[in-house]
């Protein structure tokens, strides 16, 4: 049962946000409120919706117990009882979802990185089917896909290559992916038909704005040097790859795709805001031991999640038992969401329970 006491704090935080928006806050204030608002707006709807929802009932309850209603009227108030006792659990559910606690995170862009893992070739050829399958499921959610640099494989794929997709609750849909993919397929290059099996590491790290992570330039060391394509040889004569320390916590960036060093210096300045982030993320969710335990794995890039079986034409992820035969469409991107949803939608599940909700 909904307690109504939670629903009308809700509520008025709502309005309150309303007003402050209203009010002309300077413009650091009113990203966060916008944010805030976005983030309450579905449940409030839902919430408004479940009253008048129940609100209706009572009054098809009142008809149906009225000594004095004609026969005709009771059975439309049967009608629309039925019916509205139908819509008030559907409302009921989806208010609970909506009050979950909600990662604040997942409105926010990413940072995706792909990288090959044990296999050689094989392995960076996985890690590209692995990228054009997140491309293809991020051009199907509206999403854009900005390539922040790449190492190509020697036959093909990639060694490694990191991206920013840009979009509506793109980590909300992507942070399932993180950890390492198995693949199980005969390499073009066997010739016995033997099965190999190979592996990528995935991270998907929220971008991170100014206003979430605030970086000293003081603790920053920039070093700038030439630019290294395939072989060792100099993409340009000119200092323009970028590799930038933050000393506080040793976390290292580097950027050479551009022959620009003042991009490549913002691509890394963007890549090292969305790994601070996350150090921050981890720590805070460290935090919350029981929360981290029931989420949807570990999001530890050294479990394996998700095993891709060539042979069979399956796809396992191993978090939650969950087994299809689409190899073909997941791996094409096109059958990427029903996995993600099965992914969102025990999370929930496992939420709910821990909430009491």
């Amino acid at each position: 049962m909904l307690a109504p006491e939670k629903l009308d704090t809700l509520l008025n935080r709502f309005e309150q946000i309303e007003a402050e928006m209203a009010s002309g806050p300077d413009p650091q204030v009113y990203i966060k409120l916008s944010r805030d608002y976005a983030e309450l707006d579905p449940v409030v709807q839902s919430i408004r919706q479940l009253r008048k929802a129940e609100s209706d009932l009572e009054g098809a309850k009142a008809l149906l117990e009225d000594a004095g209603t004609d026969a005709e009227m009771k059975e439309l108030a049967q009608l629309e009882r039925d019916e509205l006792v139908s819509q008030v659990e559907e409302l009921t559910q989806k208010v609970r979802v909506g009050l979950l606690p909600r990662d604040k995170a997942d409105s926010h862009d990413v940072i995706l990185e792909v990288r090959a893992g044990t296999g050689g070739d094989e392995a960076a050829l996985f890690a590209g089917n692995l990228f054009r399958m997140y491309q293809r499921f991020a051009e199907l959610n509206g999403w854009k896909v900005e390539i922040l640099s790449t190492s190509e494989g020697e036959v093909g794929g990639f060694k490694e290559i990191v991206a920013a997709v840009t979009g509506s609750e793109v980590f909300a849909k992507f942070k399932f992916e993180s950890g390492v993919h198995r693949v199980q397929r005969v390499p073009e290059t066997e010739s016995g038909g033997r099965i190999h099996t190979s592996a990528a590491t995935v991270a998907v790290l929220p971008q991170a704005e100014e206003v979430d992570v605030e970086i000293n330039p003081s603790e920053l060391r920039i070093d700038t040097y030439r630019a290294s394509g395939a072989g060792g040889q100099h993409v340009n004569t000119t200092d323009s790859a970028v590799r930038i320390t933050h000393e506080p916590t040793g976390i290292v960036v580097a950027v050479q795709d551009e022959r620009s060093q003042h991009k490549n210096k913002d691509r890394a300045m963007k890549l090292l805001r969305a790994k601070i982030f996350e150090v921050e993320r981890e720590r805070a969710a460290s935090e919350r031991t029981e929360a981290r335990r029931l989420q949807v794995g570990s999001g530890d890039r050294s479990e394996r999640i998700r095993t891709y079986n060539f042979p069979q034409g399956r796809v396992t992820d191993h978090r939650i038992g969950l087994t299809l035969y689409k190899l073909d469409q997941i791996i094409a991107g096109d059958g990427l969401g029903e996995v993600v949803d099965a992914l969102i939608m025990d999370h929930q599940a496992n939420l709910l329970a821990a909430e009491g909700l």
